[in-house]
């Protein structure tokens, strides 16, 4: 059963509304690539029915907002600067997260002046949500490194995967941790591709942006837990049953995955190196705040609240150490960019 991993809800000030810095700056950096594809590589008088003038847009993962509806406004005009005749037209945009997600907030700061019909399309996207031939340009941004789950070996202390003392592969020396990952994670993705193969229309476009920079930075959240085990205030078995559902993808992985499926040809597939004034500037205390907004809720529902908000108030403090191991250990932002088109 998939396990339901929602964003911070509201707009306060750890919300995700407020603080998805690092997501916005993924969106910005691919713009023009997303253009592109649609420019070069779909034909729109191909996938549409003659009888219908409507185009259905699909983003999976979209959260609450603001990044999703900037994506979907750059799709909706690059397709109607495909097409030309924009009067013709008209827009179909389903908005899917899982059912946990908060819609409400989603739809209140929906754009007045959108060109678009909006609807909310709960459910996770590792199955099927639409019918069958119905989606003509699904996008997913910031969202693919979610897994169904983690992998139960993670937390069998008899595996050779068993993560003792680590939340995430980030920082281990077990190998075995991280093929339980990518195991888990080439599950999840061929449930994916499985399931868009069947809604997406003949000659139809998906495109998969994953950024590849902010993984290195989970590990300090492991290690403002471990701290608190060293002062007695939470057991170590907690920390050892607790790890992060979330593989983030390499240009191999994810030929590996499509070529697997054999519903999609490979398109565009290409990791770029955009500027990144969080990554570049080593702005250790956005980063942070961002992953919390993201991370929050699962370490409430594990940890509790009270450990939660002291395990992230701590992280924060330590800025500045994490500002100067960013700059000590610096890598380029990278992220990768994926285009497939439905044989």
């Amino acid at each position: 059963m998939t396990t339901s991993f929602p964003m911070n809800a509201g707009d306060g000030p750890f919300s995700y509304f407020k603080n998805s810095h690092l997501q916005r700056e993924v969106l910005d950096n691919s713009k023009e690539m997303v253009r592109d594809a649609i420019t070069r590589k779909l034909d729109i008088k191909k996938i549409m029915l003659s009888s219908s003038n409507t185009l259905c847009i699909a983003d999976f993962g979209c959260s609450i907002g603001p990044n999703t509806f900037i994506a979907m406004q750059h799709v909706v005009q690059s397709l109607k600067e495909k097409y030309h005749n924009t009067n013709i037209l008209e827009f179909q945009v389903f908005f899917n997260d899982h059912v946990t997600n908060d819609f409400n907030a989603l739809f209140r700061s929906l754009p007045i002046d959108r060109s678009y019909y909006a609807f909310g399309v709960p459910g996770s996207f590792h199955g099927r949500l639409f019918p069958s031939r119905s989606i003509h340009f699904a996008h997913c941004s910031t969202a693919i490194h979610w897994l169904s789950k983690c992998p139960e070996e993670l937390f069998d202390e008899k595996s050779p995967a068993w993560n003792k003392g680590l939340i995430h592969y980030v920082g281990t020396s077990n190998v075995e941790v991280l093929n339980a990952y990518v195991a888990q994670f080439e599950k999840d993705m061929e449930m994916f591709l499985d399931a868009r193969a069947q809604e997406i229309v003949e000659g139809g476009m998906m495109v998969i942006i994953s950024p590849q920079s902010s993984e290195c930075l989970v590990k300090f959240f492991g290690s403002s837990l471990m701290d608190l085990v060293s002062e007695g205030k939470i057991d170590e078995s907690l920390v050892d049953s607790f790890n992060l559902p979330i593989y983030f993808p390499s240009l191999e992985d994810m030929a590996k995955a499509v070529e697997k499926n054999d519903y999609f040809s490979i398109e565009i597939i290409e990791l770029t190196y955009p500027k990144s004034k969080l990554v570049d500037e080593a702005d250790a205390k956005t980063l942070i705040i961002n992953l919390r907004a993201v991370l929050e809720l699962l370490f409430v529902n594990h940890f509790g609240s009270e450990i939660a908000e002291e395990a992230f108030a701590r992280t924060i403090l330590k800025s500045d150490e994490i500002s100067t191991w960013m700059k000590m250990n610096y890598q380029k932002a990278c992220q990768l960019f994926i285009a497939l088109k439905r044989k």
